[in-house]
């Protein structure tokens, strides 16, 4: 089981980027997907969610305007994505994909993701 983030990197403030996370060796077709992300000193924090067949997206306050979670269904890839615009320097952060499989509840917290990717790195300069 796998899940695999990319499209990570240094970034000026203003920019744009584009995270994605495939998922390999998943159990069952298609779940809840989420991104969280962890700045240095600072506990992990949600940032987006999005239900297992991509019709409802849920953002953080923090993201709102600026950041949108989307889904790949086709052939039961499971991507999903993180659109990130306007990013700003409190942005930078180790950002984490997760899939909800077989825990319930509220989609803020890390506990109920059962599959976690390794992180991928986003650095906004001022």
């Amino acid at each position: 089981v796998q899940l695999v983030e990319s499209g990570g990197g240094l970034v000026q403030a203003g920019g744009s980027l584009r995270l994605s996370c495939g998922g390999s060796g998943l159990p069952g077709a298609t779940y809840p997907m989420a991104w969280f992300r962890q700045a240095p000193g600072k506990e992990r924090e949600f940032v987006a969610y999005i239900t297992w067949n991509g019709f409802n997206t849920y953002v953080a306050d923090s993201v709102l305007g600026r950041f949108t979670i989307s889904k790949d269904n086709a052939k039961n890839t499971n991507t999903v994505y993180l659109h990130m615009n306007s990013l700003k320097p409190e942005d930078t952060a180790v950002y984490y994909c997760a899939a909800q499989i077989y825990n319930s509840g509220d989609y803020h917290y890390p506990n109920v993701y059962d599959y976690w990717g390794q992180g991928t790195q986003v650095t906004v300069s001022s």
